[in-house]
C-alpha cells in the first residue's frame, strides 16, 4: 500500500518532509504517526492508513513532495528487528543462506552512506525521536544537533527545548565553512577567515518572504497614523477585569476592544473590508478578522470568524485559542484561510511605531503599538499625562483613498476613546 501525500488545502500543492518517525522495516499500526510534513502555512502529521511494515521510504527528510505523490510503501510481513534469542537459535544452514543477503545489505548501506545529505538521516535521531515533540525535533535539525547526543533532564528521558539550549556541541566544519565553488559574485567578498553559519530557510519562512514581497510589488501601499488615548479602556479593564474573568473564565484584554472598534470603522468605510479581483472590487459583507500571532516559525495570521457577531468574551476566547494553537504548531489550514482585515500588535514586543505590510489580498491592516504615558494638552493652559498608543493603518491606495484611510483611523480613535459607543456599534 502506497503512502501518499493527501490534499493539503486551498492553494497548497506541495510540502517538504520534515522528518520520518519510522524507518524501513518498522512495524506500524493504523493511525500511527509516520512522518511530519512542512507546508507553507502549517506542519501536518501523516499517519498510517493500515497495519503492516514500512517496506520502503521513497522520499527522505528535506525532500519536496507534491499532493498525491507516493513517499513510501506499507506491506505485510514481520519487522526486520529480530531479538537476540531468535538470532542465536538460527541453524547454520539459515545463517549461510542469510550471509549473502547481509553482504548485499551492507553494500547497499555503504552506497547510501556515500550520498551526502543536507538533512538528518533516519538513524540520526534514533529512538529519542519518539521522546521529543515535533518542535524540539525541528529546532534540533535547524541547529544541526544529534538528539542521540543530547542529555535529557526529564526522568522519562523526554528531550525539551531547555535540554537543547544546555547542549553545546563543538561547531562542525560543515556549519563553519563556506563552499567557495557555490559562492556567487556577491559572496566572494565574504571574509572566509571568520566563522559563519548557513541555515536553510524553512518552507514557511520562504513562503512568508515571498508573500510579503509580492504584497509590496502588487499593491499601491501607503500608511497613515494616529494616536489613541487609552485612559477609558484601561479604566474599564481595571474595574471589570476580575469580575469579567470570574464570569467568562477568560481575561479582558485590549484585542477585543480593538476588534470591535475595527468592525465599527469597517462598517462606515466598507472599501477597507474589500479585495480586488481583476477589474472589480469585492465588497465583503462579513467580518472575519485576522489576528497576527508570532510563532516559532514566523508570523501567522489565524482568523476570528464572524467577529461582528461575537461578544467581548467570545472574541478574547477565540484569540486565546488560536494563539495557543499557533505556539504549539497545531493550527489547521482552515484557521488561516480567508480573512477580510488584519490586526497586528507590535506593542507586545515594545514597538513604538511601525508600518505593517498588507496581508494580500486584503486591502487594510491595522498596527497597534506599545502604550506610553505622554503629556497631552487638553486645553490652552492644561497639560496632563495620558496613556497613549500610536496606531498605523496600511492600505491599498488602488481602491482606498487617503481621505478614507484618515477618517477610518479617526473613527477608530473615537470608538476606542469612548468604549461605551462600542456597545451601540455591536
Amino acid at each position: 500500500m502506497d503512502i501518499t501525500i493527501p490534499e493539503l488545502g486551498e492553494s497548497i500543492t506541495e510540502g517538504t518532509i520534515a522528518a520520518w518517525m519510522k524507518k524501513e522495516g518498522d512495524a506500524v499500526e493504523a493511525g500511527e504517526l509516520l512522518l511530519e510534513l512542512e507546508t507553507d502555512k502549517v506542519n501536518l502529521e501523516i499517519t498510517a492508513e493500515s497495519d503492516g511494515v514500512l517496506k520502503l521510504i521513497k522520499k527522505r527528510a528535506g525532500e519536496t513532495v507534491k499532493v498525491g505523490e507516493s513517499v513510501g510503501t506499507i506491506g505485510e510481513g514481520d519487522s526486520l528487528e529480530a531479538s537476540p534469542e531468535e538470532s542465536a537459535e538460527e541453524s547454520p544452514e539459515k545463517s549461510s543462506e542469510k550471509s549473502s543477503e547481509k553482504s548485499s545489505e551492507k553494500s547497499s548501506e555503504k552506497s547510501s552512506e556515500e550520498i551526502p545529505e543536507d538533512t538528518e538521516s533516519r538513524e540520526g535521531m534514533g529512538n529519542k525521536a519518539y521522546a521529543a515533540s515535533p518542535s524540539v525535533r525541528k529546532l534540533a535539525r535547524e541547529r544541526g544537533l544529534d538528539l542521540e547526543q543530547v542529555k535529557s533532564s526529564h526522568p522519562s528521558g523526554r528531550i525539551s527545548h531547555s535540554d537543547l539550549d544546555a547542549h553545546s556541541p563543538e561547531p562542525t566544519p560543515k556549519s563553519l565553512t563556506v563552499d567557495v565553488q557555490k559562492q556567487d559574485a556577491s559572496q566572494t567578498k565574504t571574509d572566509l577567515t571568520k566563522p559563519v553559519e548557513r541555515q536553510r530557510m524553512s518552507r514557511r519562512r520562504l513562503s512568508i518572504a515571498k508573500h510579503l514581497v509580492e504584497a509590496q510589488r502588487t499593491a499601491a501601499m501607503l500608511t497613515t497614523f494616529n494616536e489613541v488615548d487609552m485612559s477609558a479602556i484601561m479604566d474599564i479593564r481595571k474595574r471589570r477585569k476580575q469580575s469579567f474573568a470570574e464570569k467568562h473564565d477568560v481575561n479582558l484584554g485590549f484585542m477585543s476592544f480593538f476588534t470591535k472598534a475595527v468592525i465599527g470603522a469597517l462598517k462606515v468605510f466598507p472599501r477597507l473590508n474589500a479585495e480586488i479581483d481583476g477589474e472589480e472590487m469585492v465588497l465583503k459583507k462579513y467580518y472575519d478578522i485576522g489576528i497576527a500571532v508570532s510563532a516559532e516559525e514566523g508570523l501567522v495570521v489565524p482568523v476570528v470568524r464572524g467577529a461582528d457577531r461575537l461578544s467581548f468574551a467570545q472574541i478574547e476566547r477565540a484569540i486565546g485559542e488560536l494563539a495557543g494553537k499557533a505556539k504549539s504548531n497545531k493550527l489547521a489550514l482552515t484557521d488561516l484561510q480567508g480573512g477580510t482585515f488584519t490586526i497586528t500588535n507590535g506593542g507586545v514586543f515594545g514597538s513604538l511605531l511601525s508600518t505593517p505590510i498588507l496581508n494580500a489580498p486584503q486591502v487594510g491592516i491595522l498596527g497597534m503599538h506599545t502604550i506610553q504615558r505622554r503629556p497631552i494638552a487638553l486645553e490652552d493652559d492644561k497639560t496632563v499625562n495620558r496613556p497613549m498608543m500610536y496606531v498605523a493603518l496600511s492600505y491599498d491606495h488602488r481602491i482606498v483613498d487617503g481621505s478614507e484611510a484618515v477618517r477610518f483611523l479617526v473613527t477608530l480613535k473615537g470608538l476606542l476613546e469612548d468604549p461605551e459607543s462600542l456597545l451601540l456599534e455591536g
